[in-house]
């Protein structure tokens, strides 16, 4: 399947159906703490992209070749678990990572994004994983322009991240995302500079590293014996994993990233030109304590005791 290259009418439903995207981040993270479940998350964020953004959960019901059909409107994948952890009724737990990831589909177009998320207080090794794969994100963004190669992309974040004693999942990768969910190209978290395809304008792709603690072999989640959910996938070693993704445009002259708020994390220091030409970067954003969420989510919920939370993202990763 070829390339699909946007127009600009086709890249204006991206930034839009991006930003709800990261918006349903934004909205979460105050919930994000002890004792709350991650069906709690998944109820939350169903409401808010169906009955405020008025948008479809891409993940609901999504069944590729070779899958069941999903059976949530996001992805929690908590501490071992590399990616498409299905939510559940366990309790999030004081010194937890967590990684949300969440595709809205807005008038045909896809938003795809995911954070990280440390439950309460967290060890410092947790922290740092989760630090360094934000960053290893980054070192890929900042390669993309015209010209330059997907191998450039996942050079720059395999080297970055195994100089820092990590290892970079090889098994999934980004991808190409408009109106498919899944679209080419496969961008790769690893490989070598100078290969693969040339970057053009009008190119729009996630770049969503897997960085793990230890070894980078994984395997199905077969915890307990219980039979495989059809999804979930865990490190092999049992060390803890992280992600961060964001979809970016190939823009005339460098990058655009796509899926930003006034919640986005700051970009790191070395990426000098933000969020992109077009948006440069955005203030972190603090929603008070009490602040009341759209109307009907609260009290649908079933969380109790959270409405007076404070929502304050840092500049690399939230903290809840």
């Amino acid at each position: 399947m070829a390339i699909s290259i946007k127009t600009a009418a086709d890249i204006e439903g991206m930034r839009l159906a991006g930003r709800l995207a990261s918006e349903v981040l934004d909205m979460l993270t105050p919930y994000v703490r002890p004792g709350v479940t991650t069906k709690d998350i998944d109820r939350l964020a169903h409401e808010y992209m169906t009955q405020v953004q008025r948008g479809i959960p891409a993940t609901l019901g999504y069944a590729p070749p070779g899958y069941p059909a999903y059976p949530a409107s996001l992805c929690t994948s908590l501490n071992d678990v590399v990616c498409h952890g299905i939510p559940d009724d366990r309790p999030l737990k004081n010194g937890d990572i967590v990684n949300i990831d969440v595709t809205v589909i807005k008038d045909g177009w896809h938003g795809d994004n995911s954070r990280m998320f440390v439950v309460g207080e967290a060890s410092i090794a947790a922290r740092r994983l989760c630090q360094v794969t934000f960053e290893a994100m980054w070192k890929g963004i900042v390669k993309v322009r015209p010209g330059a190669r997907l191998g450039d992309i996942g050079h720059a974040i395999q080297t970055f991240a195994e100089h820092a004693g990590y290892s970079v999942v090889r098994e999934f990768c980004g991808h190409g995302v408009g109106a498919r969910f899944h679209e080419e190209p496969q961008v790769l978290h690893y490989g070598r500079p100078g290969t693969l395809e040339t970057l053009q304008p009008g190119m729009i792709f996630t770049i969503e590293p897997m960085i793990n603690a230890g070894k980078r072999d994984i395997k199905e989640d077969r915890k307990g014996g219980r039979p495989y959910d059809g999804w979930t996938i865990v490190t092999r070693d049992r060390s803890l994993s992280a992600q961060w993704e964001h979809s970016v445009l190939v823009t005339e002259t460098g990058y655009e990233v796509l899926t930003v708020s006034h919640g986005s994390p700051e970009p790191p220091a070395f990426a000098t030109a933000g969020y992109g030409e077009r948006l440069g970067r955005l203030p972190a954003q603090t929603l008070p304590p009490g602040a009341p969420l759209p109307s009907g989510l609260l009290g649908t919920s079933g969380i109790a005791g959270l409405k007076d939370s404070s929502l304050a993202i840092g500049p690399a990763f939230a903290t809840t």
